[in-house]
């Protein structure tokens, strides 16, 4: 991999800043639809601009192949899951927390990496880093000014939503050997699938009359952070690897809890930014496990 240049870091920021937008978005969008309309809608305009990159570059979209019970089953686990948790939780709760609460996904991923790989195991930095980050979380859910008895197992679904991303990516190992721009297209349309049915029995959103602003943050949700920021990602990764790309989990709780404050106004307490430094803290000590020297 090249050495990263102003561009790349650029570029590193950009995705953060498209996926941190995304949580103040989806709590627009709670305004007029609900959670499984808003995890289709995600998903059908996800899938647009991969897919036509995938047709653009021609390359074959595996969906239907003899693997399609992996696709299906970690389009279910990676996009269907957490997308419906995070937007029933969001509903709820401030998108700033939930910014928060999703930041977890690495810390998460190093737990479970320990028990299903075979050469990413605990040592004392990593343990030092889960402590530190799950704690900050612990501490997030004692602050009875934003988490209390009304919304309580809201936040605890998106925590869990949290938990399917790092779920799919195991799962996603399996199928590692494929382009990345096949495996996104193909679990985009089980995704898809998936939700036909559930949003036609469910809540028949067609009948509804959404506010505009709801409907252009359920599109954007769709476009930018699904289908673009993945697009991103991949340039992000051929060109400077996942180490580098992994950073952006540092400024992504940064600024979901920033764009709440500028579009939302939500409420910012102390124990807040207490909790998002622990959790930075944590993704850091984390990341840097591997290395001999931390300062």
């Amino acid at each position: 991999m090249r050495q990263p240049k102003l561009i790349d870091y650029t570029l590193l920021t950009l995705l953060a800043l498209i996926w941190a937008s995304a949580f103040f978005n989806i709590k627009i969008a709670t305004y007029s639809f609900g959670p499984v309309t808003i995890a289709f809608l995600r998903v059908f305009f996800g899938a647009i601009p991969v897919l036509l990159l995938c047709y653009f570059k021609k390359i074959k979209i595996e969906a239907f192949s003899k693997d399609w019970y992996w696709f299906a089953m970690i389009g279910l686990i990676n996009l269907v899951a957490p997308f419906y948790l995070i937007a029933y939780g969001v509903k709820l709760v401030q998108s700033n927390l939930a910014a928060i609460l999703m930041a977890t996904t690495p810390l998460s991923a190093t737990v479970l990496s320990h028990f299903f790989t075979q050469n990413e195991k605990f040592n004392l930095i990593k343990t030092l880093g889960i402590l530190i980050g799950f704690s900050g979380i612990l501490f997030l859910f004692s602050d009875n000014l934003l988490i209390h008895e009304n919304n309580f197992i809201s936040a605890l679904l998106i925590l869990l939503g949290s938990t399917c991303y790092v779920i799919g990516g195991v799962l996603t190992l399996k199928i590692s050997k494929k382009k990345n721009e096949n495996v996104t297209g193909s679990i985009l349309i089980w995704a898809i699938i998936i939700l036909i049915p559930l949003v036609f029995y469910t809540e028949k959103p067609w009948q509804a009359i959404p506010r505009t602003d709801s409907l252009i943050s359920a599109i954007y949700l769709g476009i930018v952070p699904t289908g673009v920021a993945w697009l991103l990602r991949f340039k992000i990764l051929k060109n400077n690897g996942l180490i580098f790309q992994s950073q952006v989990a540092y400024l992504i709780p940064i600024f979901g809890v920033i764009l709440g404050y500028i579009f939302l106004k939500e409420l910012i307490t102390i124990k807040v930014l207490i909790s998002l430094m622990a959790v930075i803290i944590g993704i850091y000590f984390v990341s840097k496990a591997d290395n001999k020297k931390l300062f």
